[in-house]
């Protein structure tokens, strides 16, 4: 409807429409229309005026297929700046397009996540939990791990799993407070009406979706704070049981680990990330996959272990 028109569309959206995945889904076949941006407004918080307050985190964005201006203008926090360009990213740089990969782009080890408990809550146990739990049955020590997702992987609050894979299920029977999570385990996903989680109510044993880490292991979280200069990356210890809200990298080296904790991937992470609300939504198809890795010197690369080593840097919040 606007090609050929001077028609100029200002609509406000969540801030969505500029992060992650989304940006080359619905801003490249408009681009190859012709519709360009004329102005933007960068993420503000719009509140409601009820009394439990809501709130949406939103941009608005000008665009046609008009002829261009000379200078176009993005609005930050009350503030306006002319540029000349304007990407789907609200930055003033050329169109890029940011698509999903399903394999690194660089030679480097694949990232994914952990484990899907689909549980109602019976295989993760608080610290308090646990201890009451090998309290009456101290046989149940053999099934108790430690287990993190996103939050309790940042926050450093211990959290334990019941990890009763490969588990002789003669040695579960003889562990009745163990044994009855399974069974609401069972009971909980056989009331579901996904085939997946009705599938995995066959073994109810096991998490819905199991993963475990061979070897250490480099930890991202899928979700951390915007107000974050670095993202709290760090390595874990195989016995670790990772969640789903947590990125794992098996076979990383001091390398790999000071390549993701380094200013520059984390400022490549801030403009091509999703966010949830304001918040970073680290991805492995969107930020980790498609970030060009160096080909460091001899030297350099050992100037970037060593720094790695030193890992986490003095002046992050």
């Amino acid at each position: 409807m606007m090609q050929g028109t001077e028609i100029r569309s200002a609509p406000v959206s969540t801030n969505s429409v500029t992060q992650g995945e989304a940006v080359a889904t619905l801003w490249k076949p408009l681009d190859e229309a012709g519709v360009h941006f004329d102005f933007a407004h960068r993420t503000f918080r719009w509140d409601s005026e009820s009394n439990s307050k809501a709130h949406v985190h939103c941009v608005i964005i000008g665009f046609s297929c008009a002829p261009n201006k000379k200078e176009r203008v993005i609005y930050t926090d009350g503030r306006a700046a002319s540029v000349k360009k304007i990407n789907g990213y609200l930055l003033d740089a050329d169109d890029v397009f940011i698509e999903r990969r399903n394999k690194p782009i660089s030679d480097v080890p694949e990232i994914s996540l952990g484990g899907q408990t689909i549980d109602d809550g019976n295989f993760v146990l608080t610290k308090e939990e646990a201890a009451e739990l090998l309290k009456i049955e101290p046989h149940a020590e053999q099934f108790i791990r430690p287990y993190m997702m996103g939050k309790v992987f940042i926050d450093r609050k211990p959290r334990y799993c019941l990890w009763l894979k490969d588990a002789d299920p003669s040695k579960i029977k003889k562990c009745p407070l163990v044994l009855q999570r399974v069974k609401n385990v069972q009971e909980f996903r056989l009331k579901s009406n996904r085939s997946n989680t009705l599938k995995a109510a066959q073994t109810p044993t096991l998490f819905g979706q199991s993963f475990e880490c061979k070897s250490d292991y480099v930890a991202i979280p899928k979700v951390s704070s915007e107000y974050r200069r670095y993202v709290p990356i760090d390595w874990l210890q195989a016995e670790i049981i990772p969640g789903d809200k947590l990125f794992t990298m098996q076979g990383g080296t001091l390398y790999h680990f000071g390549i993701l904790t380094s200013n520059v991937h984390m400022a490549w992470m801030r403009v091509v990330c999703g966010r949830l609300k304001s918040d970073y939504s680290y991805s492995n198809t969107i930020v980790y996959n498609n970030f060009l890795w160096p080909s460091p010197a001899l030297e350099q690369k050992a100037r970037i272990e060593q720094t790695a080593r030193s890992w986490p840097p003095t002046a992050s919040p």
